[in-house]
């Protein structure tokens, strides 16, 4: 097999899940790898950058709105608690800016941008249904994160209870951020985020089932 850019950065994506696994299931390296966990999401965001064809301006232009989308609802959400309910963000995610870790934008982008180019593989000719089933899967997915980011204090909900407003919230968002993503001409086939997608899936499934 010949070895090109996409497979490598794929087995780069599924080890560092592992590897990382292995480390949230080990109660002695647990500290460590939470820690690392904003390395881990500029790792990701680093090797589907190399394994993408496309460094157009439309692409760019997509980056860079979803990342200031998704951080700057975030800083309304967490300082005013109208949009997804009344949380508070951890230390896991790394430094923060206005009680917002500045990496949350990169973790929309990376979950908008691999759930998009995995949709994209089955030619839905609808905007409307592509962006309603796109929210639909991080919905999903967000059902898998909840319970994993509030027991590695990535963020907490007031009263221990995460809001029904949460999930309005989240998939009403993830929706434009659908829109946006539909609406600009840019590359969207990319096997290593769709590697990503299913990695990430994996790795919060495998999560809920053996730490909580």
């Amino acid at each position: 097999m010949k070895l090109n850019k996409t497979i490598i950065c794929s087995i780069f994506i599924v080890m560092f899940h592992l590897v990382g696994l292995y480390g949230f299931l080990n109660s002695d390296l647990e500290k460590l790898f939470i820690a690392l966990v904003p390395f881990h999401l500029l790792l990701m965001l680093s090797l589907l950058v190399i394994s993408t064809n496309d460094f157009s301006f439309k692409m760019r232009a997509f980056a860079i709105i979803v990342y200031l989308a998704g951080f700057f609802i975030e800083v309304i959400g967490v300082n005013s608690g109208l949009i997804f309910g009344s949380y508070t963000y951890g230390e896991a995610l790394g430094f923060k800016l206005f009680s917002t870790p500045l990496l949350i934008g990169v973790n929309w982008l990376i979950l908008v941008y691999c759930t998009g180019v995995f949709l994209e593989r089955f030619k839905i000719k609808s905007a409307l249904i592509f962006c309603l089933i796109g929210a639909l899967v991080l919905l999903s997915l967000d059902f898998l994160i909840e319970p994993i980011a509030i027991r590695f204090d990535y963020w907490s909900w007031a009263g221990g209870k995460i809001p029904l407003q949460n999930y309005l919230g989240w998939y009403l968002f993830s929706f434009l951020l659908f829109w946006i993503f539909r609406g600009l001409d840019f590359q969207k086939q990319n096997k290593a985020a769709i590697v990503l997608l299913f990695a990430q899936v994996g790795f919060f499934l495998a999560l809920n089932f053996w730490a909580l």
